[in-house]
């Protein structure tokens, strides 16, 4: 099973040269909060749309969603590609446990969520007030944590549900976000 490194470390700020950069650019559209000229290592098709693949040489960096109309890019080195398998095994078997490197950047309060939810077995959930009893904090900071991951499927952030409902998913709670949980989750329980 995958685990969180030691060293998991805060989340940086946005760099000067970047907000510089976006003053003279225009914005480009975003899906899900993700800005769509962000590079990828490789983007594969799901069945609720694409993936998109961010990794060095050697760790898992980031998972992210796109639109089904964002056409697929072939793994671009060893890991990517070893990505991409794990991905696709997956979400052929829900009961393929996805072992991979990652590296991540959090508080040590996500990192201490994110940690919680790779412990929650396939096809099983937890509510967010759940999880936060668990570790000592609130159901609203677990929400959260819960949508700041950023290797969703990974750390499976979709087994982290509201109390009288699905809750949110990737800071949303429209039918587009919520169609990805609730497939998700269909898909661990058969």
């Amino acid at each position: 099973m995958s685990e969180l490194k030691t060293g998991c470390v805060q989340y940086r700020s946005v760099s000067k040269r970047y907000r510089q950069q976006e003053k003279r650019e225009p914005r480009l559209p975003f899906f899900f909060g993700y800005d769509v000229r962000m590079r990828f290592q490789a983007i594969i098709s799901a069945p609720f749309g694409k993936l998109g693949i961010r990794c060095s040489d050697t760790d898992l960096l980031g998972i992210e969603f796109l639109p089904g109309k964002t056409k697929t890019q072939l793994p671009t080195g060893k890991m990517a590609k070893t990505i991409c398998a794990e991905l696709e095994a997956y979400l052929a078997d829900a009961r393929h446990e996805i072992d991979l490197p990652f590296e991540l950047d959090g508080s040590h309060h996500r990192c201490e969520v994110w940690q919680a939810m790779l412990e929650i077995p396939c096809g099983q959930t937890l509510t967010y007030g759940e999880l936060a009893k668990n570790i000592g904090s609130s159901a609203q900071a677990v929400g959260q944590a819960c949508g700041a991951n950023p290797i969703p499927l990974v750390i499976p952030c979709h087994r982290v549900v509201g109390k009288a409902g699905l809750g949110g998913f990737m800071h949303r709670a429209d039918e587009d976000a919520l169609d990805i949980k609730r497939w998700l989750l269909d898909h661990e329980r058969r």
